[in-house]
């Protein structure tokens, strides 16, 4: 043909196990041509199955490992929550509530910093769980606030229409 006048659709497709094949069509003549170009470097079979049975075998292990990072991340974030409501509220607790809390996350802490997932976790409830009277005084405070100088009739008009209409 003469040049520009072919007309070639070219497709790639790249399968499962690494293998790219390309193929080729003249539109107007439907003369195809396909090829595969197998790699000359990388994984071998051999390789790739060595790697799946290890997967395999050390499942267990690897799901353990998970588990033990999300409880850290998880009592990470906690007490990254409990430090920014101390930032804001802190003056709402007594000083031995203060110290409890100050005691609770010091042993967290520690937890985080060894590989027991259930120790981990038993030191986040027990955080939890002397940090609730403070969250539930810093809720009290919020409504307080947010439903100072409301006068009844609004709110009894709030709840009858909530969507304001």
């Amino acid at each position: 043909m003469t040049a520009g006048a072919a007309r070639i659709r070219v497709s790639f497709a790249v399968d499962a196990d690494g293998l790219l094949t390309v193929s080729a069509e003249e539109r107007t003549t439907g003369v195809a041509q396909r090829i595969e170009v197998k790699p000359s470097y990388g994984l071998s079979h051999e390789d790739m199955a060595d790697m799946l049975y290890d997967s395999l075998e050390n499942a267990e292990a690897d799901m353990m490992q998970r588990l033990l990072t999300e409880a850290k991340v998880e009592a990470r974030r906690n007490l990254l929550a409990l430090d920014a409501a101390l930032a804001k509220d802190g003056a709402l607790l007594d000083a031995e509530e203060r110290a409890q809390l100050d005691g609770g996350r010091s042993r967290l802490e520690a937890a985080m910093a060894g590989e027991d997932r259930d120790e981990i976790n038993a030191a986040a409830e027990a955080l939890e769980t002397l940090s609730k009277p403070f969250a539930e005084r810093r809720m009290d405070r919020g409504i307080r606030e947010a439903l100072s100088g409301v006068s009844v009739k609004v709110l009894e008009s709030r709840v009858a229409d909530p969507a304001g209409e």
